[in-house]
């Protein structure tokens, strides 16, 4: 990470992040990103936890996979960790008791999911059993919990200082006169507040005010309301945001909606453990075993 107050990836960590090397397809990296975005966000709202705290949890989890591979620590583990420690940097502590029985929740619902269509479990409604507090498993997803937000402390360095964009989206708004479209300014709100946004690792690569930016564009655009937009009276030059950056974010935050077939999303959610992650490489990409041969095959373009 920079040196920046608030860190973002370096080009080489973009270009070839940890799980990249680990032999882990980029699309596939997404949508593990993706995913364990939205196990922190069901949690967080089971839990009635601050959304400040959720976002903050969610940009912390997406600047980790910039520093460690999916290859080495499981979503679910690390997502829970991130949650586990934003509540205690925005001031709103979460009991580990509490975090634990949400998260086995999660684990038994995704599983649950993964039945097939025409077995018995597959048929049944879902219905959580709850764990013995005298068993293993408690102990093990608490040690999962603290050892996750551990790494993520010694692996940002603890560098875990989290802007969030609501006051500069504010702050432009007015700026450019919006405030009357009552419509643009709540659209532009729900871009950067909609899970969708916090499922990208947007806040890991650009600053606030390009983010922000992208945001309004996209709300305008869609509204079909004018903005200068003209060289050299770009309204996005007033923030400093370079417009390939503020179109590179909006293609982010689109990708998301793309589409995706039942095996694919099966895919992801049966990868919320690092050793299902494994086993899949080692059936599907076998160079993914040795490190650094996935990048050097050429193999990441047939992937």
């Amino acid at each position: 990470m920079t040196p920046d107050l608030v860190p973002l990836a370096t080009f080489s960590q973009i270009e070839r992040t940890p799980s990249l090397e680990d032999g882990i397809p980029q699309e596939l990296e997404e949508d593990l990103r993706a995913f364990g975005c939205k196990l922190i966000h069901e949690a967080g709202f089971l839990l009635k936890q601050k959304q400040v705290a959720v976002a903050t949890a969610q940009i912390l989890y997406q600047r980790f996979w910039y520093t460690s591979s999916m290859k080495q620590f499981s979503i679910g583990d690390v997502g829970m960790g991130a949650l586990y420690l934003a509540s205690k940097l925005e001031e709103c502590p979460l009991r580990i008791r509490d975090l634990v029985n949400i998260y086995d929740l999660l684990l038994q619902r995704t599983a649950n999911d993964l039945a097939p269509p025409g077995s018995r479990k597959g048929k049944e409604k879902f219905k959580y059993a709850p764990m013995s507090y005298f068993g293993n498993t408690f102990y093990d997803l608490k040690d999962a919990i603290v050892v996750a937000e551990m790494q993520i402390l010694k692996r940002l360095g603890f560098n875990v200082h989290v802007v969030l964009p609501y006051g500069t989206l504010i702050n432009y708004v007015r700026l450019l006169g919006l405030t009357s479209h009552k419509d643009a300014c709540a659209k532009a709100w729900g871009f950067l507040n909609r899970r969708a946004r916090l499922q990208t690792p947007v806040y890991a690569l650009y600053a606030v005010p390009t983010i922000v930016s992208a945001a309004i564009l996209l709300a305008t655009r869609h509204l079909d309301i004018s903005l200068p937009s003209t060289p050299p009276n770009c309204w996005w030059d007033l923030f400093d945001a370079p417009w390939d950056d503020v179109w590179s974010v909006c293609g982010h935050i689109m990708r998301l909606y793309r589409e995706r077939t039942r095996e694919e999303r099966l895919r992801v959610m049966s990868m919320i453990n690092k050793r299902d992650l494994r086993k899949w490489l080692e059936g599907n990409h076998p160079l993914a075993s040795v490190p650094g041969q996935w990048y050097s095959s050429g193999s990441m373009s047939s992937s």
